[in-house]
């Protein structure tokens, strides 16, 4: 867990989740947190989304939300690759609720709309919404919505194939990394001995 803003961001139940999403008032943040969750992207790349990258030109949402490669975090080798994630049902109403400025390229953008935000503004906007919702202690960082997204995932029982597939994990030693087991999951797999 994170002390200090050192180790491992928690990962986040469906509750908190809800909690820090009614602590943020701006519907351009909402969707920032929901893109958070049901993609598991990494928020540096989600601050740097383009409207065309969420949305058609007729303004509805695409099926799949597009990662460029050039917004992604490099592999060890340097490599870096583009990434689509199909868009889950609430994630499409959150996208159909909010109308992108029509004055910017960017899907979060600053305010006077020629770049996206920063990480590091997204980042104070969930730190604030966190500590507003009483989790302050519990290590949420904006990786949680990452680690909380595999590790829902590999609880439902998706193979580390399929979650290596949408994360874009190159090994799966990195993907293990992000899964988090608990003392129920490892007791139950004992019993089925």
């Amino acid at each position: 867990m994170k002390n200090n803003r050192n180790g491992q961001s928690a990962i986040m139940t469906d509750s908190d989740y809800s909690k820090i999403r009614k602590q943020i008032l701006s519907r351009k943040y909402k969707l920032l947190l929901d893109l958070a969750w049901y993609t598991g992207e990494r928020w540096g790349a989600l601050v740097q989304l383009k409207i065309e990258d969420c949305y058609n030109s007729d303004g509805t949402p695409r099926e799949e939300i597009t990662f460029k490669a050039t917004t992604r975090k490099a592999s060890p080798d340097g490599k870096r690759e583009t990434r689509q994630v199909p868009v889950h049902p609430v994630l499409a109403e959150s996208l159909a609720n909010y109308k992108p400025a029509a004055v910017s390229l960017w899907l979060f953008p600053n305010r006077d709309g020629d770049d996206s935000i920063s990480l590091r503004w997204a980042d104070l906007i969930l730190r604030s919404a966190v500590e507003k919702s009483g989790l302050g202690a519990k290590g949420i960082s904006t990786h949680s919505t990452r680690r909380s997204f595999i590790t829902k995932l590999h609880k439902a029982g998706v193979d580390l194939y399929t979650i290596q597939r949408i994360t874009g994990h190159r090994d799966f030693k990195a993907l293990g990394r992000y899964v988090e087991i608990d003392t129920d999951r490892v007791k139950g797999a004992i019993a089925t001995l």
